[in-house]
């Protein structure tokens, strides 16, 4: 079996290693370096995590779980250093050497950071990978001015990230209009108008020369003697690719990797794909092309003959909320062209279309961009539009094409991940496709940008004609693993009487009869929730932290966190603490927002002994159950106070933690209306007032901020009790897996879940069925992680191997 080595563990690399599985699946003993420290993931909605639309979890493309399946060692957190060409063989940050036979550079790119005095204070960050969206994240807890320098797609998107966060956002623009490169001037105005109506606030012709401030950045100084103050900059200026390896070992390099029609470099066997390639003098940093010639390049490494890959035309969409833009092409008049153009002011539609010898030379829409994916055909395949009707609605956004029947096969709807109609209908008819989510899994359409999915669900439909079920379709499934919806299984395990994972998926016909690191959590969670108390938990089907009872961090170490009922501790317990991290050169020990005290950086091989020693009850930090439930002093020593906020929620902690939940949960309780506690924003909230509590739901204070909105307000705290009981398992038995309860209030709405609770019978029975459920917890982390022990090596930090 030839040796296949990848340096790189991203989009296009990892693109391209898929191709080759389904082209030749046997071929090779394939391994992957990642600089970065996770599995695959997909770049494209960095910007949505950034906006608060998403988490990380959601944007993995290939979980651990892909690469065991396919017997590919990955060695994560570890970059290659050095090519040795002669011996073929690549050799680590860490040493480690792995001989190839083939080897594929696929090492992507960094953010352009102006070589400018103060660029590299504390707070000034690139927009490219997922470490610097939690870097601005994490400054938006403390900080509340931004910059961003980069008036093109990326730097808007960061933007209104930015905003999402709470920040109030400048960008800096060299040049007199936005995206430039995209849009003409009409749809770049339309397009400044729309985001300074967000609260973007624009600051154009200003070229930065310095950033100043001490330690951390405190503002930029400009060209032109100006100054704009910020606690947090964000360059987002260009990419440059990520050579460095390649040109150390001799490999011819130029703006990137040089590489031929087929993706060869100049070094024999050594293929470059993606950023960090450069195909006849053009290096491309959108997915579609990047994927195109991943395409060529595995049919190569695979001894097919492929066409040569000649380059690409590309489209660009820009993701920020509110705006609906697409350009492609050439966008300026040269003396050679004339436009076709629509201006619709007063519903912010334009859409101009340049045409040189009866043929589209470019493309921008604002405001309704239905057309784009019939007119980029037309732009890409040269067609002759001598006839033809360029717009298909010239007046209103709520037109469009929409006509699928005369869409032609070989016509493309997901630019990302080059899908054809002609590739969807045949994916729907031969795999008896119903859901837009079983075509997105089967045939990729939609799991990059996302933006063709409406194109692609009138597909479903035009292909099903009578049989297709709008609300079906939009069924979402469990997993790639099976087509079944959480409703179903939930059905199915109930009617069926199944009782443990591996009979669910037999039974059920998963298509992965192992399941994966998204289905295999979910379905234990389910059976757990259904048959409560005589459920024996399937540890291995738990994730990560929660099968060895302490966060991991992004160095491959973990955190320990000790339960502090409602904050409070004793002299006792912080002795024990005290020494558990002298004893085992605990490297950080911090007072955590829950208030609590965390150990960070601990090593696997120390969890048991350190809990052991500790002899105190997880705080369950990194589980979906109860994590906290922070107070204030209360009425005992506070003036304001008006109840007793410490003895609540000390009660309320007790009593439902290590409750397993779809998602994480957090309460706050607070002594009176001043919400020291932030009850506000936790998933249950309380808030004494004269005479009782105040209960708020459904808040939420991360990205996604959110307040919570009053469930009940009740006398007593056993009127608390009954209401949060009955609240919790109401959200345990309707809630999706890794649904906060944020978002399955928003789903299910408030006034449903009022109406249900408002039902004395119906808390009685949801409180019965809590209290079975909590019966069968016990303190199980010794016997877990001694039954993991070191032999897990599935999740250490530095490799990932099937069989192991």
């Amino acid at each position: 079996m030839k040796k296949l080595v990848m340096i790189g563990n991203g989009m296009a690399g990892v693109r391209t290693i898929e191709e080759i599985l389904k082209l030749s699946p046997n071929q090779f003993e394939i391994t992957i370096f990642g600089q970065e420290p996770h599995p695959n993931y997909n770049r494209i909605k960095l910007s949505n995590i950034l906006q608060g639309d998403t988490s990380f979890e959601e944007i993995i493309i290939n979980p651990l779980d892909w690469y065991k399946e396919n017997n590919i060692q990955l060695f994560t957190g570890e970059a290659v250093t050095k090519i040795d060409i002669a011996a073929k063989k690549v050799i680590s940050d860490q040493g480690r050497e792995v001989e190839y036979d083939d080897l594929i550079i696929a090492t992507g790119s960094n953010s352009f950071i102006l070589p400018i005095p103060g660029a590299d204070k504390i707070g000034v960050t690139g927009f490219r990978d997922i470490k610097d969206c939690e870097m601005m994240i994490k400054s938006a807890e403390n900080y509340k001015k931004a910059v961003v320098i980069g008036g093109g797609l990326l730097g808007l998107e960061a933007a209104r990230g930015l905003l999402n966060l709470g920040m109030k956002v400048d960008v800096v623009h060299l040049m007199p209009s936005l995206m430039e490169r995209q849009l003409d001037p009409i749809a770049s105005s339309l397009l400044k108008t729309e985001l300074e109506s967000q609260g973007m606030r624009f600051l154009m012709e200003k070229e930065t020369v310095e950033i100043i401030g001490d330690e951390r950045v405190a503002g930029l100084r400009f060209k032109d003697g100006s100054f704009a103050r910020a606690d947090l900059v964000v360059m987002a200026i260009g990419i440059k690719s990520n050579t460095m390896v390649a040109k150390e070992s001799g490999i011819y390099v130029n703006r990137g990797i040089v590489v031929n029609d087929f993706m060869e470099t100049s070094a024999p066997n050594v293929y470059a794909v993606g950023e960090c390639a450069e195909h006849r003098e053009i290096v491309y940093g959108l997915v579609a092309p990047l994927y195109e010639q991943g395409k060529i390049l595995a049919e190569r490494i695979c001894g097919k003959e492929p066409v040569p890959y000649e380059g690409s035309v590309t489209g660009t969409q820009l993701k920020v909320a509110g705006v609906d833009l697409y350009s492609a092409g050439e966008i300026f008049e040269d003396g050679t062209t004339k436009s076709i153009m629509v201006y619709n002011e007063y519903e912010g539609i334009y859409k101009r279309v340049l045409v040189r010898d009866n043929r589209i030379v470019g493309i921008v829409l604002y405001g309704d961009t239905k057309d784009s994916t019939r007119l980029f055909r037309m732009l890409s395949k040269k067609e002759d539009i001598t006839g033809i009707s360029i717009f298909e609605s010239q007046c209103s956004a709520e037109g469009g094409s929409g006509d699928i029947a005369s869409m032609p096969n070989d016509e493309l709807v997901c630019g990302c991940n080059g899908v054809t109609k002609g590739a969807i209908v045949e994916a729907i008819k031969t795999q008896g496709l119903t859901t837009l989510d079983q075509v997105s899994h089967c045939t990729n359409a939609g799991r990059s940008c996302g933006r063709c999915k409406p194109m692609v669900n009138d597909i479903l439909a035009y292909t099903l004609g009578d049989q297709f079920d709008a609300s079906a379709a939009q069924k979402t499934s469990i997993c790639g693993c099976t087509t079944i919806s959480r409703e179903e299984l939930v059905a199915e395990i109930k009617e069926k009487g199944l009782t443990s994972v591996k009979e669910v998926m037999n039974v059920l016909e998963w298509n992965n009869e192992e399941g994966c690191t998204k289905c295999r959590p979910a379905i234990n969670y389910y059976l757990g929730m259904i048959h409560m108390d005589e459920y024996k938990d399937d540890r291995d089907s738990r994730l990560v932290n929660e099968k060895m009872h302490a966060n991991i961090q992004k160095d491959g170490a973990y955190s320990v966190v000790p339960r502090m009922y409602g904050g409070v501790t004793t002299a006792a317990d912080l002795k024990k603490i005290a020494e558990v991290a002298e004893k085992y050169e605990v490297p950080l020990v911090k007072l955590t927002g829950g208030q609590r005290i965390g150990l960070f950086g601990v090593k696997k091989e120390d969890l048991p002994s350190m809990w052991e020693e500790l002899d105190m009850p997880s705080g369950y930090a990194y589980g979906k159950t109860l994590r906290t439930v922070k107070t204030c002093v209360g009425a005992q020593f506070c003036r304001y106070g008006t109840q007793d906020s410490m003895s609540l929620g000390i009660e309320l902690e007790k009593k439902f933690e290590r409750l397993d939940t779809p998602h994480k949960v957090k309460m706050g309780v607070s002594a009176c209306p001043r919400n020291c506690s932030e009850a506000g924003i936790k998933d249950i909230g309380f808030v004494g007032i004269d005479g009782g509590w105040e209960i708020y739901v459904a808040g939420n204070g991360g990205v996604d901020l959110r307040a919570g909105d009053l469930l009940a307000t009740v006398k007593t705290e056993a009127d608390v009790m009954e209401m949060t009981g009955a609240y919790l398992q109401y959200y345990r038995e309707t809630a999706n897996y890794l649904e906060r309860t944020s978002k399955w209030v928003e789903r299910v709405g408030l006034e449903h879940v009022k109406e249900v609770l408002a039902n004395a019978e119906t808390r009685k029975e949801l409180n019965e069925r809590m209290d079975q459920t909590l019966k069968k917890y016990i303190e199980p982390w010794n016997e877990a992680i001694e039954s993991e022990e070191i032999k897990d090596k599935y999740y250490t930090k530095h490799t990932v191997k099937a069989g192991e």
